[in-house]
C-alpha cells in the first residue's frame, strides 16, 4: 500500500499549476483533497510521476455572490460549503449535499472540484449540480470556458474536461422565491456513498408543483436529470398520495447499476422512494 515515487509541486497560482500540467502532460496529476487520488496511488492503480497540489491556492477557495449566481471555488472543502451562510440561503442543494458526505474528517479535507472531476456516480454533488442548473468553470491551455452540468458528466468516472484543464469554480443560480430544495440519499453503510441519491428543486404555487428539477446519483453509471419525472410532477398537488403516483415512473428507461449490495430492481424502487421523499421535503422548504 505504498505509492510509486513521484515529484511533489506546490504552485502558488492557478496559472503556475497550468504551466506545470503543460510541462509534464500525462505524467502529472492534480491533487486537492486527495480522497480519490491517494488511495488509487497506494493501490498502484494510478502512478503519476508529478503531483501538482492546488488545494491551498486561495483563489480556488473563495465562495461569493457573483450577480445572480453563487460562485464556489473548486478547492472549497465540503465543510466550507456546508457551513457557508451564502450557500445555505442561495444554493441550498449544495449545502445539503455537502452535509451528508462521508464523515467529519472527509468533509474538512475533500473538495467540491475534486469530487466533480472524479465523477464517481455515487458521489453527492453531481445530482445537486444538475438539479441546480449549475455550471462548471474551467481554465486550460486554450483559455477559460464554462460547461453546463448537464454536459459535464459524460460516463462512469468520465467528464467533459480536456487534458490540461483545471476546474476553477462552480456557478449556481441563486434559488428563486417560491422554490424549495432537498437532497436525500440511501447511503452505503460502509462508504457513505449514495446507493441512491435524489436532488429536488420544486417551485410551488397554490399548493401545486409549478415546475421541478429532479436529478439522481448512485443508481446509474452517471448522475442524470429525470425529464420524464419532472414532466409528471408539473401541476401535481404536493400531497403524499399525489406525489407518490407522480414518481411511480422514476428513472424509467434508464439502465441502472447492479452490484453485490443492490440489484437493479432495488435501485429502481429506491429511486421511487427517494424521489417522493425529496419532492415532499423540497416542497415543505419552499
Amino acid at each position: 500500500m505504498i505509492p510509486s515515487s513521484f515529484e511533489y509541486h506546490r504552485p502558488a497560482s492557478v496559472n503556475e499549476a497550468l504551466s506545470l500540467l503543460q510541462e509534464y502532460g500525462d505524467d502529472a496529476s492534480l491533487l486537492a483533497g486527495g480522497h480519490s487520488l491517494l488511495p488509487a496511488m497506494k493501490l498502484r492503480l494510478s502512478t503519476p510521476e508529478h503531483l501538482v497540489d492546488i488545494g491551498h491556492i486561495d483563489d480556488l477557495r473563495q465562495i461569493r455572490q457573483d450577480g445572480d449566481d453563487v460562485s464556489i471555488g473548486a478547492a472549497a472543502t465540503h465543510h466550507d460549503i456546508e457551513s457557508s451562510d451564502l450557500v445555505a440561503s442561495s444554493a441550498p442543494l449544495l449545502a445539503q449535499s455537502a452535509s451528508v458526505i462521508g464523515d467529519v474528517q472527509v468533509r474538512n479535507a475533500g473538495t467540491i472540484g475534486g469530487s466533480l472531476a472524479h465523477a464517481d456516480p455515487a458521489a453527492d454533488y453531481p445530482a445537486a449540480m444538475l438539479a441546480s442548473d449549475g455550471t462548471v468553470e474551467v481554465l486550460g491551455p486554450d483559455g477559460a470556458r464554462s460547461i453546463a452540468a448537464a454536459d459535464f458528466f459524460v460516463e462512469l468516472f468520465a467528464t467533459a474536461l480536456e487534458p490540461g484543464e483545471i476546474i476553477t469554480a462552480l456557478r449556481v443560480p441563486a434559488v428563486a422565491a417560491g422554490t424549495g430544495t432537498a437532497y436525500l440519499k440511501f447511503p452505503h453503510p460502509a462508504s457513505r456513498f449514495a446507493v441512491c441519491g435524489c436532488a429536488a428543486a420544486i417551485t410551488v404555487s397554490d399548493g401545486k408543483c409549478l415546475s421541478a428539477r429532479i436529478a439522481f446519483n448512485g443508481i446509474a453509471s452517471t448522475a442524470f436529470r429525470d425529464a420524464g419525472l419532472e414532466s409528471a410532477l408539473a401541476g401535481v398537488s404536493l400531497d403524499e398520495d399525489s406525489v407518490r403516483t407522480a414518481v411511480s415512473g422514476a428513472a424509467a428507461g434508464q439502465e441502472l447499476l447492479e452490484d453485490s449490495f443492490a440489484g437493479e430492481d432495488f435501485r429502481r424502487q429506491l429511486a421511487r422512494v427517494y424521489a417522493r421523499r425529496a419532492v415532499l421535503a423540497a416542497a415543505a422548504n419552499a
